[in-house]
């Protein structure tokens, strides 16, 4: 017996329409009617469930949950934020498992965008 991986990330919005014409325009997610969509994963794609002391300063501690996606080419991305006028919230950095920048979404969502090394 085993888990196969997630099945989805649900979270409560108070202007549906609005997060999901951000999420359209900013990280390119069009979610349908039923305000949801299916991402499939690339074969080479992980997901990592890890967790993270309360008092961590990783990301914000009034927020419980940080979404994480996994993406092909960082600077691209970067690029697309700037583009459409979403401000990164600290500098991209590269470390030993690949390179992150994060931003947030219109709820205050902290993102983190992964490239794998």
């Amino acid at each position: 017996m085993k888990i196969k991986g997630f099945g989805g990330i649900f979270w409560r919005t108070n202007d549906i329409e609005a997060l999901k014409k951000w999420y359209k325009e900013t990280l390119l997610i069009s979610l349908e009617e039923w305000n949801g969509t299916i991402i499939k994963p690339d074969s080479d794609n992980e997901t990592i469930f890890s967790l993270f002391k309360h008092d961590s300063e990783y990301f914000p501690k009034e927020q419980s949950v940080m979404l994480n996606l996994q993406v092909d080419d960082l600077n691209e991305w970067v690029h697309h934020f700037n583009e459409v006028g979403v401000k990164l919230l600290k500098d991209p950095e590269i470390g030993e498992y690949g390179a992150f920048a994060w931003i947030s979404d219109p709820d205050g969502r902290w993102i983190e965008l992964w490239e794998k090394k």
